[in-house]
């Protein structure tokens, strides 16, 4: 379990104040200017060192993409945007973080611009964050006031920054859609390459990255990457925040050590499975476009990179929904076909044919009006799809159905024979 004094956000339900002042009291903007002394170069290799992966859902390593940026600036200019488009189903770390401890991500972005050698930023935040636009940039203004940012600020790095408003959409939250509206342009994933690195926003060597992932940063240096690297397991450390929600007793948002038990993180901060642990069905351990994973699974994993993928899911965002054995998991999973069908772009043939195509045999196997040749059909459609798209919206509408067909099989099995008998009589 993690020590309360290794927490990054100390102020994530809000509890405190989060106004600078507060903020400042709580270790933020303390001699931010000693971390800029170091270097771009030095920062980097901190962040690499401490073993930072993506909070975003990829976990691809921090300071390794943030090293892929043009060590001189040349005629373009270089720029940071942050993706604050929260969209995937179940997850609400970031908005907490932006609405509760938002100069954790103020102070992040201004050392990870200067890292990368960027004089602006952008956050784009997701269309329905109201409330967490106008924390966020309350903090932004007060930061702007106090020379923290700025032209001629106390860091002597001219840095702006600006938070950008999205109408609402889950293909923006894939990081060349989000560049291609933060243009005006219509949300839709570019090829690649061209990467951001070289080719991003407005043309010019661009970094994406996640709330989460930039407000750790400022710590972590400070702290020190062995300190970080210390925490967890190998390829899986630190901190992270994790979404629990569905049928426990207390749903919630905390900061956990990476690699902690599924049954624990659930059991000590979660006031446990809704029933007791033996009336669990099924968990989603990363936000609704990992496979989902059956209790006997759920006994013993590890919440993090690694231990997920050898069971078939994923950490991804780390939001943890959790199923008891009231769930209709068919249901479940078809009312996710129909978001990922709701919000596919429509630009790739396989994502625009297939989600809808899913989404129709998924409402036909709910009622069990189908042919048990469909489920195998189902899944040969689904790697047909994975893979096959210009970004990973494929994957996350294929990924839920492969999940249900590799656990519940018999289940879908038992509800056509029963649609079948029914007919029948």
């Amino acid at each position: 379990m993690l020590a309360d004094k290794d927490r990054i956000f100390t102020n994530l339900y809000g509890f405190q104040d989060v106004g600078l002042e507060a903020a400042k009291k709580r270790g933020q903007w303390d001699n931010t200017k000693a971390i800029l002394a170091l270097g771009p170069e030095n920062i980097v290799d901190i962040i690499k060192k401490s073993g930072l992966r993506g909070r975003g859902g990829a976990g691809f390593p921090t300071g390794l993409k943030w090293s892929f940026m043009p060590k001189e600036i040349k005629e373009r200019p270089h720029y940071l945007v942050v993706n604050a488009d929260e969209s995937e189903p179940g997850t609400c770390k970031d908005r907490d973080i932006m609405r509760n401890d938002p100069h954790t991500l103020v102070e992040g972005c201004l050392v990870a611009s200067f890292a990368m050698r960027a004089h602006a930023c952008y956050v784009y935040v997701r269309g329905e964050f109201i409330r967490e636009r106008e924390a966020l940039q309350r903090a932004v203004d007060e930061a702007y006031a106090d020379k923290l940012i700025g032209k001629n600020n106390v860091h002597g790095w001219d840095f702006d920054l600006y938070i950008h408003h999205g109408a609402g959409a889950y293909i923006c939250g894939e990081e060349t859609a989000l560049l291609e509206s933060l243009e005006g342009k219509k949300g839709q994933p570019r090829l690649k390459p061209p990467f951001p690195a070289n080719v991003g926003l407005y043309g010019c060597p661009t970094t994406v990255n996640n709330v989460e992932s930039i407000a750790v940063a400022p710590t972590i240096i400070r702290r020190g990457a062995d300190w970080f690297a210390g925490i967890g397991r190998p390829n899986n450390t630190g901190t992270k925040v994790f979404c629990i929600s569905g049928h426990v007793n207390k749903p919630c948002n905390v900061e956990e050590e990476m690699g902690i038990p599924l049954r624990e993180l659930i059991e000590r901060h979660c006031g446990g499975v809704r029933g007791g642990w033996d009336n669990l069905l099924a968990v989603i351990p990363g936000g609704a476009s990992v496979p989902l994973l059956p209790k006997h699974i759920c006994d013993d994993v590890l919440m993090d990179f690694d231990s997920l993928k050898n069971v078939q899911s994923g950490l991804g965002t780390a939001a943890v929904i959790v199923m008891d054995k009231s769930t209709d998991v068919i249901k479940a999973i078809q009312r996710l076909a129909y978001f990922y069908k709701h919000e596919s772009c429509g630009q790739c043939t396989p994502c625009r044919e297939g989600t809808g195509w899913m989404w129709r045999v998924m409402t036909r196997m709910v009622r069990g009006d189908a042919k048990v040749g469909e489920i195998d059909l189902l899944q040969e459609v689904t790697k047909e799809i994975e893979g096959h798209t210009i970004c990973a919206l494929g994957d996350a509408a294929a990924w839920p159905i492969q999940g249900l067909i590799r656990h519940f099989r018999p289940e879908i099995e038992r509800r056509i024979a029963d649609f079948g008998k029914l007919a029948a009589e």
